[in-house]
């Protein structure tokens, strides 16, 4: 079955946080995890099977920052269609029959003209070499996450689909301030929802940014905003250092009493971001199958 049929009638479990794994297997602050992928295989394998063996229903390739604006900055720009190639080929190496594998896209880090530098069809063209990179890998659907600029996803999912008719996921973050939630760059949830529709995605999304609680505000506006179904992703809190490490202190107990709620509301996807483990997915996995 299809992933957008399967959709349809189940609540579907993405996987967890990539960077703190990674860092747990020598990926160095500021290093460029896309590198992991041809250096430190392994660690990229055991990640995605241990999502898979966790509950997860799909799992993102590692492959966030696989855009040829971000690779730049490491000096791999030639290197963006190996490394996202790989990246999905390893995630559909251990990717259990019946799962999937989305290739992750990240933000470009760049700004349209005339706000930026770019052009729109330099950035499509950017866009075109990492989802080509990724559709040699095998993966199964993209999404583009962790995304501000409404420009710059619209880009996205539009070249996305004049390639393939793979599955399209448009994930924005957004921040609650005393008007409500917009992102970075000022988009509302209604908006959001209204031009990733516009766009031809297949799913509006939400992640990052933000602890369980707060998300749940935001997943029901976004049912409410969307003609989409509507998957969210929330941190394990907002982070805290403590004994000069990253901390996120949300469990997976007590991150169930709000992933309840997503359900109630009918979120068609839920999964994990910053500072979620394998045992909160694994948690999330039980919660789902409760709701059966």
């Amino acid at each position: 079955m299809s992933f957008l049929d399967l959709l349809k009638n189940n609540i579907l479990l993405s996987d967890g946080a990539t960077g703190t794994f990674l860092q747990s297997k020598g990926l160095e602050p500021g290093g460029c995890p896309e590198l992991m992928n041809v250096e430190k295989e392994e660690a990229v394998i055991e990640m995605a099977d241990r999502y898979f063996k966790s509950g997860s229903d799909f799992v993102l390739t590692n492959t966030f920052g696989g855009s040829p604006f971000m690779l730049k900055k490491y000096g791999y720009e030639d290197k963006v269609e190996e490394f996202n190639k790989k990246g999905a080929m390893i995630a559909k190496s251990v990717c259990p029959d019946g799962k999937f594998v989305f290739g992750s896209i990240g933000p470009t880090g760049e700004f349209i003209e005339p706000l930026g530098a770019v052009t729109e069809k330099e950035m499509s063209y950017g866009f075109e070499r990492q989802i080509n990179g990724l559709l040699e890998g095998g993966v199964d659907g993209i999404i583009f996450e962790t995304q501000m600029a409404i420009e710059e996803l619209v880009i996205g999912i539009k070249t996305a689909k004049k390639i393939t008719n793979l599955p399209i996921i448009g994930s924005m973050v957004f921040d609650k301030g005393p008007r409500g939630f917009f992102t970075m760059m000022g988009v509302s949830p209604k908006k959001a929802a209204d031009d990733i529709y516009n766009a031809g995605g297949d799913v509006i999304a939400t992640n990052c940014g933000n602890g369980s609680e707060i998300m749940v505000d935001l997943a029901n506006e976004l049912k409410q905003s969307s003609k989409l179904p509507v998957m969210v992703q929330s941190n394990a809190g907002i982070p805290k250092i403590k004994n000069k490490k990253v901390i996120y202190d949300e469990t997976p107990e007590f991150m169930i009493k709000n992933y309840q709620k997503f359900i109630d509301i009918g979120i068609s996807i839920v999964g994990g971001c910053c500072g979620t483990t394998f045992d909160h997915i694994e948690a999330f996995r039980n919660l789902i199958n409760e709701n059966k």
